[in-house]
């Protein structure tokens, strides 16, 4: 095809990460969370690739499980929202996955089916309010589950901001949660990307990493060492213009040259999921020079301000995200997050998976 926009997968960077996320781990079990197609990298390949070499991977709902297990992946699997119908926990019996309970009416259909399940968490509520128990109803719903024929129950909540860990939030989630477990004999789950990069101190057992896994860094947070990003969002220069100084590009006339310019065209727009919202000055690499977006972004292009980077020819490669600029970069110039951009990809570009 003569297109050259595409997603470019780095499943090696995905396997570098992992070894250096688990660095100084010690004894923590690792999830992988491949949830949202492996955050739009491809759950299938990616889950493939990485499950001998981590403990258990998570996805958010059960058709996601049952299109890993369709497609081969016997690895251990958490479904963070649980059952949404009693058949889907009947599947989580029959597949062997691992089902997160956080409503009563779970715990009723676990009354009939709970026996068919070799593990179940309970999902904890400590302050961050989505789903979850209150965290005195614990230690009853827990041996509720027991006595249902459930083999073995983890513990788990989630934090709604890891990264701030002196936010009195976090603050108080975290003296929520350690109440809550301190004395219990279950294995815990409390730690997310961002609350293994910190290095937060609290009882989790299991380490869920999702973001990270990718090579995305939140800003602020400290690395142990250097994440690889492992999507690179490619293509190529179709045309390229002189725009004379006071003349317009693109929709409404956004962006105007303030000097006598040059416009590089790339095929790629919103209809892939570069997003519509991108700022001008919004970071591109054209042929490795980082130049400026310049104008609205279209469903099917982009304009760059090229006028900076010499001896342009067509065809000259240009990059979206990936080393540079990151996914976290684009992300800041776009008033979003680089979990956004990461999985609002469109299957109109191609996926290329590299080993």
């Amino acid at each position: 095809m003569s297109r050259t926009t595409a997603v470019h997968i780095d499943l090696a960077a995905i396997s570098e990460n992992i070894r250096t996320l688990r660095r100084g781990l010690a004894a923590h079990q690792f999830m992988a969370v491949v949830k949202a197609d492996a955050f739009g990298h491809g759950a299938v390949q990616v889950a493939k690739h990485i499950e001998a070499s981590v403990d258990a991977l998570a996805v958010a709902f059960t058709e996601e499980a049952v299109a890993l297990r369709e497609m081969g992946v016997s690895a251990p699997l958490l479904i963070l929202e649980g059952p949404h119908t009693a058949s889907d926990l009947a599947l989580a019996g029959k597949l062997n996955l691992w089902p997160v309970i956080h409503s009563d009416e779970q715990i009723e259909w676990c009354k009939t089916l709970g026996a068919d399940l070799s593990q179940a968490w309970i999902k904890i509520d400590t302050g961050m309010h989505r789903l979850g128990f209150a965290a005195e109803r614990y230690a009853g719903v827990r041996d509720i589950l027991l006595s249902y024929g459930i083999g073995e129950i983890t513990a788990m909540s989630h934090l709604a901001s890891a990264e701030e860990p002196d936010d009195a939030l976090t603050r108080a989630q975290l003296l929520s949660w350690e109440e809550t477990v301190r004395h219990g004999q279950d294995t815990t789950s409390l730690h997310n990307s961002a609350a293994t990069q910190r290095g937060l101190s609290a009882s989790s057992d299991w380490v869920r990493v999702g973001y990270a896994l990718y090579g995305g860094q939140i800003k602020g947070l400290p690395n142990p060492a250097p994440l690889r990003p492992a999507m690179r969002f490619s293509s190529s220069v179709i045309a390229l213009r002189d725009v004379p100084i006071g003349e317009s590009v693109g929709y409404r006339g956004r962006w105007t040259a303030q000097r006598d310019s040059v416009i590089a065209t790339v095929p790629v727009g919103y209809g892939d999921g570069y997003p519509w919202g991108a700022a001008d000055g919004t970071p591109v690499e054209i042929d490795g020079e980082i130049a400026p977006l310049a104008g609205q972004v279209s469903m099917d292009m982009v304009t760059v301000d090229v006028t900076d980077c010499p001896n342009l020819t067509l065809g000259a490669p240009a990059v979206l995200w990936g080393d540079q600029p990151s996914i976290d970069d684009v992300a800041e110039h776009c008033g979003t997050i680089g979990y956004e951009l990461m999985t609002r990809l469109t299957s109109r570009a191609n996926r290329i998976y590299h080993t």
